[in-house]
C-alpha cells in the first residue's frame, strides 16, 4: 500500500502544471492558448517573460526534486523503491498531467529537478552545459537535446567513479523523453524554422 501510495504522490506532484496555474493565477492567462501552446518554461518566457518564466522553471525543478526526496520520509522507509524511479514518475506526471487533461511540458526541468535530488555535482554540470549550449544555439528545444545526451555522457563517468548503473539508465530514459517529447521541434529545427532566444 505505501509502494502505490508513494507512486501515486510522486506523480501528482509532477502533474502540478506550473505554467497553466502561475498563468492563470498572476497573468490571467492561459499558457496553452499562446506562443506554442506548450505549458513548459520556454514558451512561458516567450508569452509572460523572464519573472514567470523563471518561476515555473524553478517549480519544474523542485518538482523532480521533491519526488525523488519521497522515500526519505520515514513513512516510505520500508518501501525499498530507488529514489529514481520515484523521481521518473514525477517526469512522466509531468509529460502527461492529470490536472492538465494530460498535455503538459517536455520533461526538460523536472528530469533536471530529479538529478538535483539524487546527484547535485551531475545536476551542476548539466545546468552549465545547458547554459554555454543554449548561448551557442540560441534555441532551448535543441540545447535540451544537446543536454541529454551530454548527461548520458556524464552518468557514464559517474558510474565508473561510483558503480550507480541505476542514474545512467534513468538518465538514458529520460533522455529518451526529450527527444520524444521534441519530436515537432525537430523537424522545425531541419527546416530551418525553429524560434530563437534572445533573452542570452
Amino acid at each position: 500500500m505505501e509502494i502505490i501510495l508513494l507512486l501515486v504522490l510522486a506523480y501528482l506532484i509532477g502533474s502540478i502544471p506550473s505554467a497553466l496555474w502561475i498563468g492563470k493565477l498572476f497573468y490571467k492567462t492561459d499558457i496553452r492558448e499562446h506562443g506554442s501552446g506548450n505549458m513548459g518554461a520556454t514558451n512561458t518566457f516567450r508569452v509572460l517573460g523572464k519573472k514567470a518564466g523563471i518561476a515555473v522553471t524553478v517549480f519544474d525543478i523542485l518538482k523532480g526534486t521533491a519526488a525523488v526526496l519521497l522515500v526519505s520520509l520515514p513513512y516510505f522507509a520500508d518501501t525499498h523503491v530507488h529514489s529514481l524511479i520515484v523521481g521518473v514518475v514525477a517526469v512522466i506526471g509531468h509529460m502527461y498531467p492529470v490536472f492538465a487533461k494530460f498535455k503538459g511540458g517536455k520533461a526538460v526541468a523536472t528530469s533536471g529537478g530529479v538529478l538535483l535530488g539524487y546527484s547535485w555535482p551531475i545536476f551542476l554540470l548539466v545546468i552549465l552545459t545547458f547554459l554555454v549550449a543554449l548561448k551557442l544555439t540560441k534555441m532551448v528545444s535543441l540545447t535540451s537535446m544537446i543536454v541529454a545526451v551530454m548527461g548520458a555522457i556524464y552518468g557514464i563517468i559517474y558510474y565508473f567513479i561510483t558503480g550507480d548503473i541505476y542514474l545512467e539508465l534513468v538518465i538514458v530514459l529520460m533522455g529518451v523523453f526529450i527527444f520524444y517529447r521534441h519530436r515537432a521541434n525537430i523537424a522545425r529545427i531541419k527546416a530551418g524554422t525553429e524560434p530563437k532566444v534572445n533573452w542570452l
